[in-house]
């Protein structure tokens, strides 16, 4: 994306080694990623851009409650810059989605999980153990 003229900023992942107890009563191990950081640097982009006037609508690919505050900041920018401005939220719909709902304070707007999945980055960044 960067060849492409998309600013790319990266953050680590964390890895936790989570188990669960399986209905046979045995346990599994297995690692999970945690973002960190990144619903900061969305927040971040989307004000600042804002600031800008670089677009007059935001689409966010997520249902991270912590960026509602940033739809309260959009509305301030905009009466500030006497301009429209929206943001809304992308998230999956299906009938065995956990979560329905998206961003408070933003339009939601339901794309089919098919679709969302496609979009969906899902290298692994872990990295390659060093060799000796």
């Amino acid at each position: 994306m960067g060849r492409q003229g998309v600013i790319v900023y990266s953050r680590p992942l964390r890895y936790r080694k989570r188990t669960a107890r399986l209905p046979d009563g045995t346990q599994h191990s297995f690692l999970t990623r945690e973002e960190k950081g990144i619903d900061v640097r969305i927040a971040l982009d989307v004000i600042a851009l804002a600031h800008r006037c670089e677009y007059d609508v935001a689409l966010v690919m997520s249902q991270d409650q912590d960026l509602s505050e940033v739809a309260g900041e959009i509305r301030t920018i905009a009466r500030e810059q006497r301009r429209w401005i929206k943001i809304a939220c992308a998230f999956p719909q299906s009938s065995d989605s956990r979560n329905r709902r998206g961003i408070n304070k933003t339009d939601w707007i339901r794309i089919h999980r098919k679709l969302y999945d496609q979009c969906r980055d899902l290298r692994d960044y872990r990295e390659e153990p060093k060799k000796p």
